[in-house]
């Protein structure tokens, strides 16, 4: 059975880049906003997206609100995957949805780094101000005319969300994710870097030889491990398992007697052993069996770190995980399928 992707998102957050990476996996391209520059251009006028906007609102005001949908599906062929963009109207999104072939996928990103996405490709036209920017938006997203751009209607009819604030490949995954879920031709045959490298930190975690928990971190830039690191003893003391921590040795409840351990954390280990190499982490990802603590939150801060992705939640974790977002620094969760 055939696919249509329906995007919609704010501006600038990133649905043109999904699109294109479809379009690489075979999808064919139809934006709703094509049958409008069909109409301009039929009428000699200039395509400028103030033009583009009224023309819009003045086609679903004579036509009905869901006609630029209607006049897609038309195009549409049985035996195609498609992806369809610019759906900025809940009726058009109804009207794709109705086929039962459409997965609806809201694309979204802060609206700070959507701006300097904006900027960066100095459009003539486009907003100078970020005041200006969010007024021009706030406008698309309430909408009062029901034939007009209503996008927060339309996003709540999303069955999928992808917040596009990190690299390419993070959100290429999450495009193979969605692809996995809706067809079994799109099922990835090979684990994704989230979780290929999050399953290397768990045979990391293996060389651990601390009684409480095995715990390992591994450092990762342009899709290269540069620095690993297993929970223990520091180097010349004594392992856990033959008594070099008292605090682990005498099995201290979760939270307590810390002021006794001597281990250092797996991603503390990371960090550091990227020093003792003279290897710069900066702008890296570190991949973590467990969220990190507050320590290893403090280091990881502070080394240049811009990523963390974690697979369990650590018992003290409430502290850390605000402070790596109040940094700025991205911080996600990966469970992996077979613990």
């Amino acid at each position: 059975m055939s696919i249509i992707i329906g995007l919609t998102g704010e501006n600038c957050a990133g649905k043109g880049t999904v699109a294109d990476y479809l379009v690489k996996k075979g999808f064919y391209y139809y934006s709703l906003s094509d049958a409008i520059r069909e109409e301009l251009a039929s009428e000699g006028k200039e395509i400028s997206r103030e033009a583009l906007i009224a023309k819009g609102n003045d086609l679903r005001r004579n036509f009905g609100s869901d006609i630029l949908a209607k006049r897609t599906i038309a195009k549409l062929q049985p035996d195609r995957n498609y992806v369809v963009d610019s759906i900025r109207n809940p009726a058009e999104a109804r009207a794709l949805l109705d086929t039962g072939k459409m997965a609806l996928v809201y694309v979204t990103a802060p609206a700070e780094k959507r701006f300097e996405r904006m900027k960066a490709r100095r459009r003539e036209g486009d907003p100078r101000s970020f005041e200006a920017f969010r007024t021009i938006e706030k406008l698309e997203l309430d909408g009062k005319d029901e034939h007009g751009q209503r996008l927060n209607e339309v996003f709540a009819l999303a069955a999928k969300k992808i917040t596009n604030e990190a690299d390419f490949r993070e959100l290429y995954d999450e495009v193979d994710a969605i692809l996995g879920e809706l067809s079994s031709e799109f099922k990835p045959k090979r684990p994704n870097w989230d979780v290929y490298f999050m399953n290397i930190a768990k045979v990391v975690a293996s060389r651990s030889n601390c009684l409480k928990r095995h715990v390992a971190a591994v450092i990762v830039k342009d899709k290269r491990i540069v620095s690993t690191g297993y929970n223990g003893t520091p180097r010349g003391i004594r392992n856990c398992n033959e008594g070099g921590c008292p605090r682990c040795n005498s099995f201290a409840d979760s939270g307590t007697k810390l002021d006794e351990c001597v281990c250092s954390h797996g991603e503390e280990n990371a960090i550091v052993q990227a020093s003792y190499h003279g290897i710069s982490i900066k702008d890296a990802t570190i991949y973590s069996t467990f969220s990190p603590c507050l320590l290893c939150t403090k280091m990881t801060i502070n080394s240049g770190i811009r990523e963390v992705v974690y697979n369990a939640d650590y018992p003290l974790s409430e502290m850390p995980l605000k402070l790596l977002k109040e940094a700025g620094i991205i911080v996600r969760r990966v469970k992996l399928e077979k613990e």
